[in-house]
């Protein structure tokens, strides 16, 4: 399983999911958005499925707004999901870190 799965350009909804085996104790959180996605829900509605064939179960611990700039190497992640809650930004930008090594990537609580 990636650790990120993202659009390669533009401003778009993600989500911070957890992955769990069942009854495990082990647990890694993984980064999904897509500009495809009107709210941060159908992110998970997609994501939920693909892990537990997988064998995982999920939880979404959040959502926010990504704007990713391919061009300058830029990233921000900011505001919230009204459905599940601002997810924890300096989680994701570490995940983010470890996929976009020569990135400048940065977070806020702004909304905009």
């Amino acid at each position: 399983v990636r650790d990120v799965e993202i659009d390669p350009e533009g401003t778009f909804k993600y989500i911070l999911v957890r992955l769990q085996r069942p009854g495990g104790e082990e647990q890694r959180d993984i980064v999904r958005g897509t500009k495809a996605a009107e709210f941060h829900n159908h992110i998970f509605e997609k994501v939920n499925p693909e892990m537990e064939k997988l064998g995982y179960e999920c939880k979404c611990l959040g959502g926010g707004k990504i704007d990713h700039n391919s061009k300058d190497k830029k990233i921000r992640v900011f505001g919230l999901s009204t459905g599940y809650g601002k997810a924890d930004h300096s989680v994701t930008v570490e995940i983010l870190k470890k996929v976009y090594t020569d990135y400048e990537i940065t977070w806020s609580d702004d909304k905009k």
